[in-house]
């Protein structure tokens, strides 16, 4: 190969690179993502790094962060990890801490974790439990949003993305607390939008339909109720959590940027009317 050759090679190497950086629509922004050592969190958590952002994972369990960093680094993308319980004042401050100590801002939030621990008729829940998932599911997404709004109006804006469910707007006959506790995330990112886009922060939510994560194994891995839910979605199969992901990305990105207090149902065709 002559000199010529050799310097268009390397030029258009060169360009190539810059073409592929360019197309990463989240270069240079910040993620968190909670709950995102499995599932749809896992599977956001890697798309918006594909995308160029910079993410922090989390999950309760050392054992899962530590695989979940590993992994994803090994596919190149830029994140780090931390133990987090939404529901502890003192995780949540730590997941901000150590994302402003690594990454140096926060210009995303995606609110992934949740808790279902009843299944059954909804007049047998407990206080006590329906305590916990409205503790999890409800109030440290709204915690959390309150704690990372100083740092997204440093940054001049930002994307805040609650993932709530199909069964916010059609409830789930035997997940009732569950359900009213998307609800109600719909109804927060609804309040939530007049006071954050003063400060150019977009709000938003996700409402999965039946998706096969570990999550919804008593839906997608009981054939009686299997068998029941696929008769509603036109699609005729389950979700994937990869196919979660795409609108986040978007969602989180300049592409959504008039977009706000609106609700994306990724449910196979499920009627949702709320």
């Amino acid at each position: 190969m002559n000199t010529f050759c050799r310097n268009i090679f390397r030029l258009s190497v060169r360009m190539n690179s810059t073409a592929a950086q360019s197309s990463k629509k989240l270069q240079g922004k910040v993620a968190i993502v909670t709950a995102s050592t499995d599932g749809i969190g896992l599977a956001i958590a890697r798309r918006l790094g594909q995308d160029g952002a910079k993410v922090m994972v989390s999950s309760r369990k050392q054992q899962n962060v530590d695989e979940t960093v590993r992994q994803l680094k090994g596919e190149e993308l830029e994140v780090e990890g931390i133990v987090c319980h939404v529901g502890k004042t003192e995780d949540r401050s730590k997941l901000i801490s150590k994302t402003l100590e690594k990454f140096g801002g926060i210009d995303i939030l995606v609110s992934n974790a949740a808790v279902n621990p009843t299944f059954g008729p909804m007049l047998e829940c407990s206080e006590e439990v329906w305590d916990k998932i409205f503790d999890v599911n409800v109030k440290a997404a709204f915690l959390l949003t309150k704690e990372v709004f100083p740092h997204m109006e440093k940054r001049g804006g930002g994307s805040v993305i609650f993932n709530s469910s199909i069964g916010g707007y059609v409830p789930f006959s035997l997940l009732g607390p569950y359900s009213v506790s998307k609800t109600a995330l719909i109804g927060l990112t609804k309040a939530l939008v007049h006071q954050l886009a003063a400060s150019n922060i977009r709000v938003n939510l996700i409402a999965p339909g039946i998706i096969q994560t570990k999550f919804s194994e008593q839906l997608h891995s009981n054939d009686m109720v299997s068998q029941i839910a696929l008769q509603n979605i036109p699609l005729g199969r389950f979700g994937k959590p990869e196919e979660c992901a795409g609108i986040v990305s978007f969602l989180a990105s300049d592409d959504a940027s008039y977009i706000t207090g609106e609700g994306f149902i990724i449910a196979g065709g499920t009627t949702s009317r709320l």
